[in-house]
């Protein structure tokens, strides 16, 4: 009985380990323990383009703790803002912060894929919206970074109605409303 007992402990710790359930310990699943290391991959090439379109201001981080111990951790994010020298929940971040994070965390996880996936590439990406939240240096420095990916054979394709970005673009297919239906019109 003793033997069995102990090696039921083991198990038992093991198993409680990998689900998130040992008591006193961080809250942290097998598979969000596993995500969270390609996270750390994903951080690393977003904030590449992150700290370019903020000009080093905000670096993205992986929250390793949660608020509390009951709760599960491991693929939080929070921000480190240089300006105040703290770091902080990206939920803070405005609305043309969070464009530029979540762009640059696309970007990076298009990055990472395109690392691990033996040969897959990804060479498309649209972007719908969002443009309309930034300011002016804030959407210079967004479409500075797509073209960039446009410079290395991408294709991106931007779903937008920001008048700004129109003599940015040099090919538009542009969606018109009619009595009978939408029509597009090609123009290179």
């Amino acid at each position: 009985f003793e033997k069995e007992n102990k090696e039921y402990i083991v198990v038992s710790n093991l198993s409680n380990t990998a689900n998130a359930s040992l008591k006193g310990a961080q809250k942290i699943t097998f598979e969000n323990y596993v995500q969270a290391i390609y996270m750390e991959n994903i951080i690393i090439e977003a904030n590449k383009r992150l700290l370019k379109m903020t000009d080093g201001r905000f670096e993205l981080r992986r929250k390793k703790e949660a608020k509390n111990i009951k709760e599960k951790s491991g693929l939080d994010f929070s921000v480190y803002d240089a300006n105040t020298g703290k770091e902080r929940d990206v939920s803070t971040l405005s609305g043309g912060e969070k464009f530029k994070a979540s762009l640059s965390l696309a970007l990076g996880l298009s990055d990472v894929i395109s690392m691990y996936a033996g040969g897959i590439k990804t060479d498309c990406l649209f972007v719908d919206e969002g443009f309309g939240s930034l300011d002016p240096e804030s959407l210079n420095q967004a479409i500075n970074i797509l073209t960039d990916l446009v410079d290395t054979d991408k294709l991106v394709g931007i779903i937008s109605h920001v008048e700004e970005l129109e003599s940015r673009i040099d090919k538009k297919i542009r969606v018109q409303k009619t009595k009978d239906g939408s029509k597009i019109k090609i123009e290179a």
